[in-house]
């Protein structure tokens, strides 16, 4: 088996067992700063929520690590995964999105936002970023949008999405209290949520305690963004430290 060193991870090339050629890339950073991103699209409002525990292995790097990137009053970008490509995207969207303002003289929607996001992650499919990303904002009409991700780029909206080490956990309370109507029945139902904003909120915490339970990487606290027409305010909730 030949072994390649590049830019800090090795690469194995050799046979598998049934004689496939195997590409294996293996690198440690590309687990760390595993972390659990949260947002729910309703009708009025938007919310989006990470952890705030940057951790690896049994190890905790940070306990008070910023995971929610606001690109403007009405878009946030939340991403799990490894913390160096989180960071890159991000920076990376931050920076599109100034030079948007500067040649436009307006900020991006969030629907352009979703779709700039799509065609970066894409471009970069044959070495792509490690991480699993939202997109949720609002549209022009203030209602909530959430656009999920998977590592090439493609991505489905959707009303509420959970990425993160704490999925399996939250994703089955988020499907019993805010399912929303299927994407094939016809016409064609509105996904986001029509619960109050408080009540999403009060779910939202509850996922997140519960969570934080059994999870041993969902921990110290966590980040809310709560958008709505008249801004944007940011709440914290702090979870158990061990």
């Amino acid at each position: 088996m030949q072994k390649s060193t590049c830019a800090g991870a090795t690469i194995f090339l050799g046979k598998s067992q049934h004689s496939t050629t195997v590409w294996q890339f293996c690198s440690q950073s590309s687990v760390s700063g595993c972390r659990t991103c949260v947002a729910i699209a309703g009708a009025d409002y938007c919310l989006a929520a990470a952890t705030t525990r940057l951790s690896t292995g049994l190890n905790i790097l940070s306990r008070d690590a910023n995971f929610v990137e606001k690109i403007s009053n009405h878009c946030v970008i939340l991403s799990a995964g490894c913390q160096a490509d989180a960071k890159a995207l991000q920076k990376h969207m931050r920076a599109r999105h100034v030079m948007y303002q500067h040649q436009h003289n307006k900020p991006m929607t969030c629907q352009a936002v979703a779709q700039l996001l799509s065609n970066t992650m894409y471009y970069k499919r044959f070495f792509p970023y490690y991480t699993e990303t939202l997109c949720a904002g609002l549209d022009k009409d203030g209602s909530g949008l959430v656009y999920s991700y998977d590592a090439m780029g493609s991505a489905g909206v959707s009303g509420y999405a959970c990425r993160g080490t704490g999925e399996s956990l939250i994703q089955p309370v988020l499907d019993n209290q805010l399912m929303a109507a299927s994407p094939l029945v016809l016409p064609v139902q509105p996904s986001v949520s029509h619960l109050p904003l408080e009540r999403a909120l009060d779910i939202l915490k509850d996922a997140f305690t519960s969570a934080g339970e059994r999870d041993i990487l969902t921990g110290d606290a966590v980040e809310i963004l709560i958008l709505t027409k008249e801004g944007t305010r940011t709440e914290r909730m702090e979870l158990k430290k061990d």
